[in-house]
Parts: structure tokens; sequence; C-alpha cells
């Protein structure tokens, strides 16, 4: 969302950032980058006002269940709105992908497909008029397996500064480096539980054969079970928030990343890439992160995958996991795997060129709204269903609270 932030604000427009959260002291200072800020409230003709006022040319919803409080309100008050949906990730896949975790099911795209949340979130995708998609996966599951029209989504993964060339010649060298590091917000379920793997079953392992090293984890918000499994004697750290990512990402040698469920492209992993820092990750981690998908490639819509290769070592059991870490503290390798990233970030994620694609999908839509929504008769069917539920739903508990 911050990127989307900064790429509207780059061509001048006028940006209105509303959230019903409270900020906390972590939360971005938004004005400092000339972001306007407004608190709106659920169920509320408050917010109907101000979108009348306001009268907005694109409305982005930050995940489905922002679109499905607000979403009619939009369409209502301001019909002429682009309305945008930046997914962030599928989160029907991610709560699929955890509840099947818990059980030891292995997941399949029929789960998901029948997965309550996964219904709620493609409706959202099919009212909006556009959906933005960061993983190339899951740009594959939303064509390939719903046949949703590419026409109402673009994969728009982080839009980041090129590398160039020498950039790394400038960073900690492989000698000025030493141990690990993994990075996550502990409110995410799958960072948890990464930890939890690391602390039982990887790090022994790893620490068995570099008694040396030890393992740095930060994060925000970790929970209290977390922070009791700080070992010095073991060199499992517990180091909570870090103030400056790139800064401690730049000591570290190695990032490890055992994510063994979640959804959409890891941003702790590219930021440790920009940092220079190989990572070893699961399949799940760097799902979607290591190729570009283009969409349809033919008339048959074949999905086309060009792989970079990945800037560091893919592992998926304990064993492998703890093998490829080791591996991968090896001053060869580990070299290796840092150009790696140079090739992957320009090659997926260079700013430029998302952002002219931006540019155009924008442009295009924009200038033939009509009969781009004319064209997605299932979103219009959704949204009227949409009216006749929700937004009642809303007028009903706005009553009561005004009731009281």
């Amino acid at each position: 969302m911050v990127q989307l932030l900064h790429y509207f604000l780059e061509r001048n427009y006028r940006v209105i950032f509303s959230s019903t959260a409270s900020e906390t002291p972590l939360s971005l200072n938004l004005e400092a980058i000339g972001v306007e800020k407004v608190n709106i409230a659920l169920n509320d003709a408050s917010f109907d006002d101000l979108i009348k006022v306001l009268v907005p040319q694109i409305v982005i919803f930050d995940r489905f269940l922002t679109e499905e409080q607000f979403g009619w309100r939009v369409a209502a008050y301001a019909p002429s709105a682009l309305r945008v949906l930046d997914t962030e990730d599928l989160h029907s896949l991610r709560v699929t992908r955890e509840t099947l975790f818990k059980k030891n099911i292995p997941f399949t795209t029929e789960h998901w497909l029948t997965n309550d949340t996964t219904k709620r979130e493609i409706a959202s995708i099919y009212r909006c008029d556009l959906s933005l998609i960061i993983s190339s996966y899951e740009m594959y599951l939303l064509t390939d397996i719903l046949k949703i029209d590419a026409a109402q989504l673009l994969h728009l993964p982080f839009m980041l500064n090129a590398i160039e060339e020498n950039t790394f010649g400038t960073y900690p060298s492989y000698e000025e480096r030493k141990d690990f590091i993994c990075i996550g917000n502990g409110k995410h379920a799958p960072n948890v539980d990464a930890i939890l793997w690391l602390k039982k079953e990887i790090w022994p392992r790893i620490k068995a054969k570099l008694p040396d090293a030890n393992l740095h984890i930060y994060g925000a918000y970790l929970p209290q079970h977390v922070q009791q499994m700080d070992d010095p004697k073991q060199g499992f750290r517990i180091m909570g928030w870090a103030e400056n990512a790139e800064k401690v990402l730049k000591k570290a040698r190695v990032g490890l990343a055992p994510l063994r469920f979640g959804a959409g492209i890891k941003g702790k992993l590219v930021d440790a890439m920009q940092a220079g820092t190989p990572t070893v990750t699961t399949s799940i981690g760097a799902e979607g992160m290591d190729l570009i998908s283009i969409y349809p490639t033919t008339t048959q819509g074949v999905h086309q995958e060009h792989k970079y290769g990945w800037s560091g070592k893919i592992a998926n059991t304990a064993d492998d996991f703890a093998k490829a870490a080791v591996s991968l503290y090896n001053k060869k390798e580990w070299q290796e795997a840092q150009l790696k990233a140079v090739a992957l970030i320009n090659g997926i994620y260079d700013k430029r060129f998302l952002g002219q694609k931006f540019d155009h999908t924008l442009t295009e839509i924009q200038s033939n709204l009509q009969t781009h929504r004319n064209q997605n008769f299932i979103g219009s069917m959704v949204m009227h269903h949409s009216l006749a539920s929700t937004k009642y739903m809303a007028k009903w508990i706005e009553a009561k609270n005004q009731n009281k």
C-alpha cells in the first residue's frame, strides 16, 4: 500500500488515506510524505457525505474486507470513480492454507475453491473495476483456475528501485557479516509458526554444524511465548522490533524464512535481497517471487514463466532447510546467491517498468469505464446482490446504533 501511495504522489495526485483503524506508535507518518488522513467509521452515513465532497477519480480498497464495507457506498455516491482492489495477497488462500496446515492436510486448489472466504474475496474482485494481484501464482489461480477475465486484473508486484551492478560492492562484505537473521511481524500467524519451527527443529541442526553462529529474530508485536524463547547460550536471540530493518539485514550473512503456510509475496525476502543478504526459504516463501508471468500469452491464455532463480536456497523439511542454511553460509555459494538478487529485482520489480504498466492500465480503463463495466456482467450481478444485502444490513446497523 505504501508503494501505491508513492506511485500516486509521484504523479501529482491528491492522495487521501481513510481508515477505521486507530494509530499505533509504529504507524507510518503519512503527513510527512504528503498524504492527507481522514478517519472514517463503519456503518455510518458520514462516509457517504465525505465521498460526495471529495468526488474521487480513483478509490483503492485495502483488501476485500474494506471493499465489502465501503464498496457499495462508493458505487452509489461516486459512481464515476474507478474502484480498485489492492488484494495485497489472496487472503482466502492464506486462510485456507493455515486451516489445512493445522489439520495436517495437504493443500489443493479444490480446498481453496470450497472455502467461504474465497467466495467472498472473489466476489469482491468481480465488483471492482480492477484488482491488483501481487503474486504470479495468484494470477494463475484467478485466470487459469477461475477463468476471471485478465482485463479485470493487473499483476503488480512490489515496485522497487533497480539495483545497479556495483551496488553490493558498497555493502558490507561476506567477511564483514556474521550470523543468521529472521524478520517477521508477530501479528502474522505464518511468521510465528516459522519462529516456532526454527526453535524446535531447524536451529538445533544449524547450531550443531556452526557452533559459533547466532540467530537474531526481529519483529514487532512478537507474542509473549516467542519472547520467552530467547536463549543466549544456544545463540537463539529474540531482538524485538527493528527500528531500521535494512541496517540489521546488512549485518547478517544469511536470512531464514521457513514459512509453512501463507500467500502473496514476502516483503521480508525482498528487503533481504535489497540488502544483499541471501536467504533460505520454503516453496511457500518463494512462491510467485522468482518468476514473472504474462497473461494471456496466446489466444488460448497459456501461462508462461520466465525464471530468474532464487537469491539463496529453497527447502521444505527441517533437515533440508538446516543443510541449505549451513551451505549458504559458505562464501562461494553466498556470493553467487547475492548476485542473483540483481537479476531478480531488476527483472521483475523495477518500478519504472511497473509504473508504466500501471499508468497504461489505469488510462485504458478510465477512458472506457462504462464499456469496461458492461463487459463485466458477473461483476454487475454480484454488485446488484451486494446492494440488496450488504447495503441494507449496514443501514440496519447504522439505525440501530443511532437508537442506542
